[in-house]
């Protein structure tokens, strides 16, 4: 049996595939807002090819700009195309830029078309006895198939030779152009035969073999579609030449000048980050991490590539070398490795740092594996760390502080110098460009794959700790924490000084927030155990009763978490209508979608209180009372500053800002945070703080005055929209009225809002347009904000905190919309984050220096503040707290401060 010698040459038709990728892909976008869909499209079909043909000789070819030999033929060829659109046009560079970092030719030949370039490469190999693939998704390509040619199309993996021309059109290949002659194509303006399908011209083609001689026998074809083809027979030539393919191009080269060149991977690695495609960043820098490492492997004692310099600390005289040099540094970063994710419980284990980049050392002290080799003692070594740690001249730059921070406390360290944060330099940058753990920046910002926490500790149940870890896998991952923190910080703060105000934002807002919310943290919150032990159990009971309520409107007992139970009791027994279906096509049972049932039918209702319910209790009255640390009998949240896109803080174990208040539950949940003996709890808040920022944004007239003059604001816009005096008021006016003032500023459309007061679409524009009228400032500021947003691809807040918008011009109308939306919102919810930050800043300031052993911060949920005071204390810290939140930013309107004091958490607020 003969074998192939030669791999084939493989034709990529670059231009076909250009516009398929971008109609079928989703519109990506990288963070600035750039589009990325085809690039990936067509790139990944380009690597897939390059795996599937290893050793052929890849060409890509793309049309050329401009019109072609076909246009001089004929002036309305492709007239019928609609133009290019912008957001493809864009993606066309880079592209190109990428094929060429991969060392494939690309070829953009002028005059003609890049099916002719590749039909005129495929004959000469064919003559040259090459075997030919062509990759494309272009039908008219399959009059190029031969014995020796074949088509694939890589989007839908599927592969077309002869046979597969014929089980497809119906003809063979040489029958293609007379086909495609007949049948005419409206995307390219080709003329046809009118009323000529596919099923006509396999007939005529399977009859008369040729255009030939089917035009040579016209007359004999009956009925009207014969009087088409006679009325055609003018155009027929010119149609027939259109749709050829050449096959005899005058190319300046062959396929011997062709030959695929070097790969650059610096380039490549630049432009897979501008873009961000972090698979194919982190493939990269692996494939170049392991050709280092083997080029390295023959050398005694070098694991690591040449450029990096990792030091194991395990004796005294190195440590007092590194240490001296720390002192003497003006920034080095610093990080801890520990025993647990758990600030309030983890343990050090060692320490790294970094002073230059590519230069680290580990210190490891607590390893305590079986043959864990000797190790500098801990508290000898941390008590010698203490004075530089603790000394707050001395700048240090880290990956998440507050964490290390923490567990140093643990340890009888108070962390001071606190400079530079990477993890909030990046969020600060774009808080949604990327994820912003050290991995993640290290792909986006330098190229680099880290090594993981999972490449050295393993996965799930048997995932080691770090102590447990041996020392030759855990001290060049702990060095490289230090190193890479150092370089990321070398390379994203540079560009918050050239980014709008958000070095400012930075330096006076995140960046000072971090010990704040470190001490907070290290708190905790005094919680009663009992308390929520009788609180599950009440809610244990009632869920009880709910189930049984809802198995006797159901008439059967069922599971009320199955969805599937669920599905066939609503939608097969009950006839309950379908609002929405999931991904494979079941009716759906998702929350939004019990909402809106649950207006009409009581089934739902009992299941969405049930949930409500069997969350709380799972989430708090069962979880809390094992949060609660044995070493300080309190609960410690742990804050976040890096998560929610607009600023605002997030916390876990517990989430403090899930805990609803709306409900007697949840109230009672805020009851078991109590105050210790002698202290009261006190709770300030910002009143309606984001509808006095939309009146200092908007500068509107009614808005501003109503909250000058202290007015009710829902009672203000209630007697605006609905034409009453103020004090006539009624209470479900000032209900939808309130429902108005937070659905605009959160752009709520009239279906959102007439859902929401359960009123007709058209009643609810009424009132949107009525609100409009009263307050025209309002209007104006979101037709200027959403239009600001579509040419910056970003906001700001009062502060200069930016929120890019990566979707606001997406082609996908929903999305655009749903960044209109967050654009008309983030300034709002953004400037709140950063006031209450500015006043948390502020008051643990004041605090701190005025009235240290009387009062302290303990908790901080959306715009709330949560204080311990002593009680004799109580007149004077509400008075200076109000005072203080009341300073923390200059608005055109009154910032008012609301201050409770209780015993627990529920009476303070």
């Amino acid at each position: 049996m003969s074998q192939q010698q030669t791999p084939p040459v493989v034709l990529v038709d670059g231009s076909s595939y250009l516009f398929r990728a971008f109609h079928a892909l989703p519109p990506l976008v990288n963070s600035k807002g750039h589009p990325t869909g085809a690039i990936k499209g067509v790139i990944s079909m380009i690597r897939r090819l390059d795996q599937d043909f290893p050793g052929s000789r890849i060409v890509v070819v793309f049309d050329a700009k401009g019109k072609t030999f076909r246009h001089d033929l004929y002036p309305d060829y492709k007239a019928n195309r609609p133009p290019m659109p912008d957001d493809l046009r864009v993606q066309i560079e880079p592209i190109h830029d990428i094929i060429r970092a991969m060392g494939l030719p690309l070829l953009i030949v002028p005059d003609v078309e890049a099916d002719d370039v590749i039909g005129t490469l495929a004959h000469e190999a064919t003559d040259k006895g090459i075997e030919v693939v062509i990759s494309t998704g272009d039908k008219d390509m399959a009059q190029l198939v031969s014995d020796h040619v074949t088509l694939i199309n890589t989007m839908t993996e599927t592969r077309m030779d002869r046979d597969g021309v014929v089980a497809k059109f119906g003809v063979t290949p040489e029958q293609i152009i007379d086909y495609l002659t007949l049948v005419g194509d409206s995307v390219d303006n080709i003329p046809g035969v009118n009323k000529c399908g596919p099923k006509t011209a396999v007939k005529w083609l399977q009859a008369y073999q040729t255009l030939e001689g089917l035009t040579d026998k016209a007359d004999e074809i009956k009925g009207k579609i014969g009087e088409y083809l006679r009325e055609a027979l003018p155009q027929l030539p010119l149609s027939q030449q259109l749709a050829t393919i050449k096959t005899d191009v005058d190319l300046e080269f062959g396929l011997e000048n062709l030959d695929h060149g070097p790969q650059d991977n610096d380039q490549l690695l630049e432009l897979f980050t501008e873009y961000e495609f972090k698979g194919w960043v982190s493939e990269l820098s692996s494939s170049a991490s392991d050709q280092q490492n083997n080029s390295a492997d023959n050398k005694e004692g070098q694991a690591e590539p040449a450029t990096k310099n990792y030091q194991t600390i395990t004796t005294p005289e190195q440590f007092d070398d590194w240490l001296a040099r720390l002192k003497e540094a003006p920034l080095f970063a610093f990080d801890t490795e520990t025993t647990s994710l758990n600030y309030s419980q983890a343990e050090v284990v060692g320490v790294s740092f970094a002073v230059t980049p590519g230069e680290a050392a580990y210190v490891p002290l607590a390893h305590d594996y079986m043959g864990a080799p000797d190790q500098l003692d801990r508290e000898d070594t941390l008590a010698k760390l203490k004075p530089l740690l603790e000394d707050p001249t001395q700048a240090k730059v880290g990956q998440n502080l507050k964490y290390d921070k923490n567990v140093l406390a643990n340890h009888g360290i108070t962390l001071n110098g606190i400079a530079e944060d990477t993890m909030l330099e990046s969020y600060v940058l774009n808080s949604v460009g990327s994820r912003h753990d050290m991995d993640s920046l290290a792909l986006k910002y330098l190229g680099i794959s880290t090594i993981h926490f999972e490449d050295i500790a393993g996965k799930g149940a048997k995932q080691l700790t770090f102590n447990q870890i041996e020392l030759e896998k855990a001290a060049p991952y702990a060095a490289e924490d230090a190193d890479i923190t150092l370089q990321l910080h070398q390379a994203l703060r540079p560009k918050l000084a050239e980014t709008g105000r958000l070095r400012e934002v930075y330096e006076a807002i995140d960046l000072p927030l971090v010990p704040v919310l470190s001490r907070m943290e290290q708190r905790g919150a005094l919680v009663d155990a009992s308390l929520l032990k009788t609180q599950s159990q009440e809610l244990a009971e009632r869920m009880a009763e709910l189930e049984q309520e809802a198995y006797g409107v159901a008439g059967e007992q069922f599971n009320l978490g199955s969805p599937k139970q669920l599905q066939t009791i609503f939608y097969e027994k009950m006839g309950l209508p379908v609002i929405k279906k999931t991904p494979k096509g079941a009716p759906s049972t998702a929350e939004p979608v019990l909402q809106e049932l649950a207006h009409e039918h009581e089934l739902p209702r009992l299941i969405l209180e049930h949930r409500s319910l069997s969350k709380l209790k799972s989430t708090y009255t069962d979880s809390l009372p094992g949060m609660i640390s044995p070493r300080t009998g309190r609960i410690h949240t742990s804050y976040h500053q890096a998560v929610a896109a607009t600023g605002r803080l997030s916390s876990t174990e517990p989430n403090l800002q899930n805990i609803p208040i709306r409900t007697p539950q949840g109230r009672r949940i805020r009851q078991a945070f109590i105050a210790p003996t002698g202290y009261k709890l006190m709770a300030a808040d910002y009143s309606q703080i984001e509808l006095r920022i939309m009146a200092h944004l908007s500068g509107d007239e009614g808005l501003l005055n109503a909250f000058a003059h202290g007015e009710d604001i829902h009672k203000a816009t209630a007697s605006e929209v609905f034409g009453v005096a103020l004090d006539e008021v009624s209470a479900d006016q000032r209900r939808s009225a309130k429902a108005i003032n937070f659905g605009l500023i959160y752009g709520m459309s009239a279906f959102g809002l007439s859902r929401q007061l359960d009123v007709e679409r058209k009643v609810a524009q009424q009132y949107i347009d009525r609100y409009f009228e009263r307050y025209p400032g309002v209007l104006r500021y979101m037709d200027s904000i959403r239009a600001q947003a579509h040419e910056d691809g970003f906001v700001e807040t009062l502060f200069g905190r930016r929120l890019y918008l990566p979707e606001i011009n997406a082609r996908n109308k929903q999305m655009q919309q749903a960044a209109e939306r967050t654009a008309i919102n983030a300034p709002m919810q953004g400037t709140a984050a950063d006031i209450i930050k500015r006043a948390m800043l502020s008051v643990e300031s004041w605090l701190t220096e005025s009235h240290p052993d009387t009062a302290r911060m303990i908790m901080q949920v959306h715009d709330e503040l949560i204080l311990e005071v002593e009680s004799s204390s109580v007149d004077v810290i509400r008075e200076g707290l109000v005072s203080r939140m009341s300073a923390a930013a200059e608005l055109s309107v009154p910032l008012l401060v609301e201050a409770g004091v209780g015993d627990n958490w529920d009476e303070a607020h």
